[in-house]
């Protein structure tokens, strides 16, 4: 039922339309053309409309609905037939009013109160009041402006009273060239247009002050007639006020003395002033006083805002705009200059009027819903809220017992289908009104999800991902989710449930990529829609563009490596101090790099590496410094001059960003080095001042050169010329020395001034020098041009006392020091005595002498020499060269010994001193003799002949005897195949003997033999051999235990078998078609039993075309002796020294058994392959 009913029931329906959600309905284009829906006013035109008459007036006014809704016009209450009125149509398709004046036709005829309405089925809607009021530019009445005469320092008010317009016009004053007038705190343009002189002075005077009135709907200006104002001093108003009096306005009531300040606006000292909430507050006051006074403003009992408060009209303006209800209260401006001040006061009253708190919504319930459309607005005084239904007040509309009005709110329970309509809520006070169109629909459609189906939303790892599932129905529909398969509905962390049905995960990872499935149910149906969700790797850049210094001219390159997910591509863009780079081909942009090549002072900023995908970006900065070498100082100046310093400054040259870390400053000598700068100090690089210190006698010219962290600048434009005044020398030459290069001479050598420190002209040296403790006087030189003196006719080795002083043309330098120095040395006159020889041993031998007398060194005693030379061996075949041999002592040492000797030799010997000019005489020579010694190694030691039981050793005497060779030693042991040693053997040889036969040995037995030869001192080094014994064919088996094993001999049996098979063929390939090589042998030498054979016939012959060559792991020294290698089966060392063998065919194999004859040629005499007992043998 209709119409207010007891607060309980208000309330307990307030309460239940918080769980009640209103449907809305999607901008869903498919989706409103399906739908039907009540009118809803799109787009109106405001409130208040003024038209310009040499316009159309178009009132808008736009609607939608389905079906589309059908509009209609009110003029002032009453229904606006535009069809009666030619010049009025509403455009196609819209309720937009178009009043055609373009005709000449009178628009003030059109003036009055619009409003618009759109209706369909199913309701209607109503615009604004609009109000249509003719824009007004009137013409300033006419009048006559007199001339205004007014005393200099008074106030003065121009008039400006612009007629009034609609809407009112913009005020400016400006002279006859249309130039705006200077404004300052003195003078001023007011909130009402006037012109306001806080004092006039003579400058003032002019006759073009115009006011000018724009107005902006017509875009016309109008002018007042212009103002004539002079301003007169006290000296000249008596001198004009007759040629005036007639034609002038005597202006002012105060003299033109200074004065306290008075208010000229306001007039009151109090003032109030009411404004609306949301409007801008303007409150001025302009004074009058002069000097001319300052205005300051303050709130009593509050702040101004300073965010919306502007001081505008050099302060002489308060304009607060957007004002609230908090900035109600007193206001006070202050005037004030040196003679006082006075305040005005402000009340500030705000009232509102009605704004929406909350402005009703369109409300879609299914049949049998609750609903609440509410309607609240706030203003002051408060707004009336007022009800109508479908524009017809709600108390006069059909009854609707599903509808109950409270107040500000009405309220819908189980509402029909026909009880779909549009109301209206309207709130007013005496200050304005809102007019809010609000419809109630009564729908019943089964769910809908308006969301694309298998959208794919992509999102970045641990970034929030949003999936949509828009639905409409109603009633409105639950929605729930599911993921892949729809065995269980999302619910709980990670996933946040959003009214709208929205799934959000605010923290995505990779497991929540793939399918979800969004349902939507209410009681009339079902739907479903799939969506995709992708989670990415986020674009990083892992290597970012890093700080660069780098030179001019050179390269430089920013690296930015990113990594980013596969499936995305990126993008990369460089920046330039965030704008695009240069247009120049020296930026090269590659995939993971910038590279600037002969950068320029230009290239310095900050370059930005921004990576974009389509979902996400990364980006990072560095700088880029440019610099290079510093430019030159300037402005080099010298001040303070004294006789030996000056002050230099200058002004140091663009740092090129490196800043300059010293200066150096260099010199040219003008007078004895033209053209040559050389360096004089350095200082600071924060300093741009050098205090130089000087020498006499220079003709200086300075430069300075900056020096930074890339090099030195170039040198700056020289100084003038400055000279110094000649002086005495300030220094002695250095280095002076004093010693003779013959017995009867002294050297006095010193190193000579540098021209700078000559210090004047006429440089000389006085040399001085006298005999040491002679009590002489000192003789003296003076010479030029020279670093020596040569004094004759000394004493040998005498010590003298020597000077060297500077001179010049002015005075002597300072007094030099002393130094000691010696005349020229002779040779010593007398030889060491009472030489003596001490042998030691047979290779070191002591010799001792008595020291020379002192004076018969005749110089400084530098030491001994001992000559010596070994004269022969007392050995007939030791032959020793003869070369002499010097060793040198120190002065102090009266013995020294001779190392190295030759034993069992003679050797000669004498001894000298010596000094720094020679040696003295000789001792005389004297002989001695070095004992025995052991003797060297052997010349040669090897084993020439081997048997079955004998082995034969041959050798060669040392070089090196020592002595009287007294025989030889041979000592040997057995060496088995772990190559451990048997019991040593020992065995003295004569010395003539020059070789042995050792009988009785173990047979195919390896010995180890060390030989040596002796002396009386005893044996010397050995020499070491090694052999073995040849081994027997019928004593093989019973000498090797492990060929009594039936394993070995299988395996030995099958080796020997396979080795006779390959012999065998390649015997058949070789010898087809003709003799074979051993064949042709026979018959040309007969038996071969009889022939030599060679020591390399030891190997095994190979049948294949290189007749000579060794079977493969074979070795034969050239001596006959056969060595111990590193492996112990080679076939050599096991070879048969027995008789050659016959085959049963008579053939022989006695090259393959090991057997050789030195002095043989070297071949194969057999054909026939080898004994398999012999082959063996060879493995044992």
């Amino acid at each position: 039922m209709d119409g207010p009913s007891d607060g309980r029931f208000a309330l307990v329906l307030m309460l239940l339309c918080h769980v009640i959600t209103a449907l809305e309905v999607p901008l869903d284009p498919k989706l409103l053309e399906e739908l039907p829906q009540p009118p809803t006013i799109t787009h109106q035109s405001p409130k208040y409309y003024i038209m310009d008459p040499r316009e159309n007036v178009i009132i808008h006014c736009e609607a939608k609905g389905k079906p589309h809704p059908r509009f209609s016009w009110t003029r002032n209450g009453t229904h606006f037939d535009i069809d009666k009125d030619p010049k009025v149509f509403m455009k196609p398709h819209s309720g937009t009013l178009v009043i055609d004046i373009s005709g000449g036709e009178k628009a003030e005829a059109y003036e009055g109160v619009y409003q618009c309405t759109a209706r369909n089925e199913l309701g209607t809607a109503v615009s604004n009041n609009i109000i249509i009021r003719q824009s007004r530019s009137p013409l300033w009445a006419k009048e006559r402006m007199n001339p205004i005469i007014a005393q200099e320092g008074q106030s003065l008010v121009l008039p400006c009273r612009p007629p009034a317009g609609l809407p009112p016009p913009t005020i400016f004053w400006m002279d006859n060239n249309f130039q705006r007038l200077p404004q300052s705190q003195r003078v001023s343009q007011g909130l009402n247009g006037d012109l306001y002189f806080s004092s006039v002075q003579t400058e003032d005077s002019r006759n073009d002050y115009i006011c000018y009135a724009r107005f902006p709907h017509t875009q016309t200006i109008q002018q007042k007639q212009p103002i004539s104002v002079r301003v007169l001093s006290m000296d000249s108003i008596n001198d004009t006020m007759e040629a005036y009096y007639n034609e002038t306005v005597l202006f002012g009531d105060k003299d033109g003395k200074e004065r306290a300040p008075t208010f000229m606006v306001p007039s009151d000292s109090v003032s109030t002033k009411l404004v609306l909430r949301g409007d801008v507050l303007e409150m001025e006051c302009i004074a009058d006083g002069l000097p001319t006074p300052e205005i300051s403003w303050n709130k009593i009992s509050g702040e101004i805002p300073s965010m919306r408060a502007s001081f505008l009209n050099y302060d002489k303006t308060l304009s607060i705009r957007d004002v609230s209800e908090a900035d109600a209260g007193e206001y006070r401006c202050t005037a004030t200059n040196r003679h006082g001040s006075v305040h005005h006061s402000t009340r500030v009253t705000v009232k509102a009027a009605p704004y929406w708190i909350s402005a009703p919504r369109n409300l879609i319930l299914a049949p049998m819903e609750m609903g609440v459309i509410t309607c609240r607005a706030g203003g002051h005084p408060k707004p009336t809220i007022s009800w109508s239904m479908n524009g017809v007040p709600i108390e006069n509309a059909p009854k609707d017992p599903s509808r109950t009005v409270e107040d500000d709110t009405i309220i819908f329970s189980e509402v029909q289908t026909g009880s779909s309509a549009v109301y209206q809520c309207n709130a007013s006070n005496e200050y304005g009104y809102l007019l809010s169109n609000a419809f109630i629909n009564v729908l019943a459609e089964p769910p809908r999800v308006l969301t694309p189906a298998n959208k794919v939303y992509q999102v970045i790892i641990n970034k929030p991902a949003l999936l949509k599932c828009a639905t409409f129905g109603s009633p409105i529909p639950t929605v729930t989710w599911f993921k892949e398969s729809r065995s269980s509905t999302l619910e709980g962390d990670p996933y946040v449930f959003h009214k709208n049905g929205a799934l959000e995960i605010h923290v995505s990872q990779t497991q929540n990529s793939g399918k979800y499935t969004c349902v939507a149910r209410n009681s009339l149906g079902i739907s479903e829609n799939h969506v995709y969700l992708e989670v990415k790797e986020p674009t990083r850049i892992l290597r970012p563009p890093e700080y660069r210094v780098v030179q001019r001219n050179r390269n430089v390159v920013f690296g930015c490596k990113v990594r980013h997910d596969p499936s995305l591509v990126p993008i990369v863009t460089w920046l330039k101090d965030n704008r695009e780079l240069p247009d120049d081909e020296r930026f090269r942009v590659e995939s993971d790099s910038l590279t600037i090549t002969d950068v320029t002072e230009d290239d310095a900023g900050q370059y930005t590496c921004i990576v974009n995908t389509t979902l996400d970006k990364d980006s990072a900065s560095a700088l880029l410094t440019v610099v290079e070498q510093p430019d030159a100082p300037t402005d080099l100046e010298l001040t303070d001059p004294e006789a030996r310093s000056v002050q230099l400054t200058w002004t140091p040259g663009d740092d090129h960003n490196s800043p300059v870390t010293k200066f150096l400053i260099q010199y040219e000598d003008g007078l004895h080095h033209a053209g040559v700068w050389h360096n004089l100090t350095e200082v600071p690089g924060m300093k741009t001042t050098a205090h130089l210190k000087l020498s006499p006698y220079v003709h200086y010219t300075f430069r300075v050169l900056a020096i930074n962290g890339v090099g030195y600048s170039q040198p700056s434009v020289p100084t003038r010329q400055y000279k110094t005044n000649p002086a005495a020398p300030d220094e002695n030459p250095s280095d002076v020395r004093a010693m003779g290069t013959e017995h009867n001479n002294l050297v006095i050598s010193w190193k000579p001034l540098m021209p700078l420190q000559s210090n004047g002209p006429g440089l000389q040296y006085k040399v001085m020098w006298r005999q040491q403790d002679a009590e002489t006087e000192w003789t003296s030189v003076t010479v030029a041009n020279v670093s020596k003196f040569v004094v004759s006719g000394t004493p040998t080795f005498v010590p003298y006392e020597v000077k060297v002083q500077a001179l010049n043309a002015v005075d002597h330098g300072p007094k030099p020091p002393v130094v000691i120095g010696y005349s020229g040395e002779d040779f010593p006159s007398a030889a060491p005595d009472n030489v003596q020889v001490n042998v030691v041993n047979s290779t070191l031998a002591e010799i001792h002498w008595t020291p020379v007398p002192l004076k018969s060194v005749r110089g400084r005693l530098q030491g001994y020499k001992i000559h010596y030379r070994c004269e022969r061996s007392l050995h007939r075949h030791n032959f020793h060269h003869n070369d002499q041999k010097i060793e040198i002592f120190s002065h102090n040492k009266t013995r020294g010994r001779l190392p190295h000797l030759h034993p069992y030799s003679v050797y000669s010997l004498y001894v000298t001193a010596f000094n720094g000019r020679g040696e003295g005489p000789p001792t005389s020579v004297q002989r001695f003799e070095t004992p025995e010694d052991v003797p060297g190694f052997p010349s040669f030691f090897r084993v020439v002949g081997s048997d079955l039981e004998s082995l034969t050793l041959e050798w060669g005497p040392p070089h090196h005897r020592n002595g009287h060779l007294m025989g030889y030693s041979l000592k040997y042991q057995t060496v088995n195949s772990s190559n451990d040693l048997g019991v040593l053997e020992e065995l003295d040889v004569p010395s003539n003997h020059s070789s042995v036969t050792l009988h009785n040995l173990k047979h195919s037995t390896r010995y180890k033999f060390y030989f040596s030869a002796k002396t009386q001192k005893g044996s010397g080094p050995a020499l070491t051999e090694e052999a073995v014994t040849i081994v027997q064919k019928a004593m093989v088996s019973p000498q090797v235990d492990i060929a009594t094993q039936g394993w070995f001999i299988g395996l030995m049996s099958a080796i020997a078998l396979l080795i006779l098979i390959l012999l065998i063929v390649c015997f058949i390939k070789r010898n087809k078609g003709g003799k074979y090589p051993v064949k042709e042998k026979e018959d040309a030498h007969g038996d071969p039993e009889i022939q030599p054979m060679k020591e390399d016939d030891l190997t095994f012959g190979e049948y294949s075309d290189e007749d000579h060559k060794p079977l493969k792991g074979s070795r034969t020294p050239s001596s006959g002796t056969v060595k111990r290698d590193d492996s112990d089966d080679s076939l050599v060392d096991y070879g048969d020294s027995g008789d050659t063998q016959f085959n049963e065919d008579g053939s022989f194999i006695g090259q393959y058994s090991g057997k050789s004859d030195r002095s043989g040629p070297r071949g194969h005499d057999s054909s026939e392959p080898p004994s398999p007992v012999n082959a063996m043998n060879s493995f044992v």
